[in-house]
């Protein structure tokens, strides 16, 4: 029974650290875009991948046949999505690394540009997985699209006015 039960822990282990092998690198991508952290410093991201793969080991029996990628992505989804909203008071504006590609985007619009243009998730698994209707996660995304491709423009710089030597 001991021989059986640890031959299943050792498959298990294997299987675990073969879908991390292949899959760690492009979620960690994903948290840390939706942290809005440095890819070179990222503990915020690292811990969020980091809670998420442990949350998918614990169920990594239970997911029969299910996909562990798609798994471990709800995982760090809900997780990021409940941490900026105990942060924050709700999904606003956090503090995202100045150099961020997705720096100027609230944390909502983030989550939602995420899952559906770099994951590739359809609004209607991005809406059901946020609790959203389908038509605001589409408006969502359109505004933050927007704001990716055309920037708010800052503050004009002043022009300094040119001395006028006295004749």
């Amino acid at each position: 029974m001991r021989e059986r039960q640890a031959s299943q822990g050792a498959r298990r282990a294997r299987e675990f650290e073969a879908f991390v092998a292949g899959a760690a690198g492009r979620l960690l991508h994903a948290a840390t875009l939706l942290t809005a952290e440095a890819p070179d410093d990222n503990p915020r991201a690292r811990r969020l991948l980091t809670l998420s793969l442990a949350h998918t080991y614990a169920c990594w029996d239970r997911l029969r046949g299910e996909d562990p990628y798609d798994h471990a992505r709800q995982c760090l989804a809900a997780r990021f999505a409940r941490a900026a909203w105990h942060q924050y008071g709700g999904l606003g504006r956090g503090r995202p690394h100045p150099g961020s590609a997705l720096g100027a985007l609230a944390p909502q619009e983030r989550l939602i540009v995420v899952l559906r243009l770099y994951e590739g998730v359809a609004e209607e698994q991005a809406a059901a997985l946020l609790g959203l209707p389908t038509e605001r996660v589409r408006t969502i995304c359109d505004r933050a699209t927007a704001t990716l491709l055309h920037p708010p423009r800052g503050p004009v710089p002043q022009v300094a006015k040119a001395k006028v030597a006295p004749s």
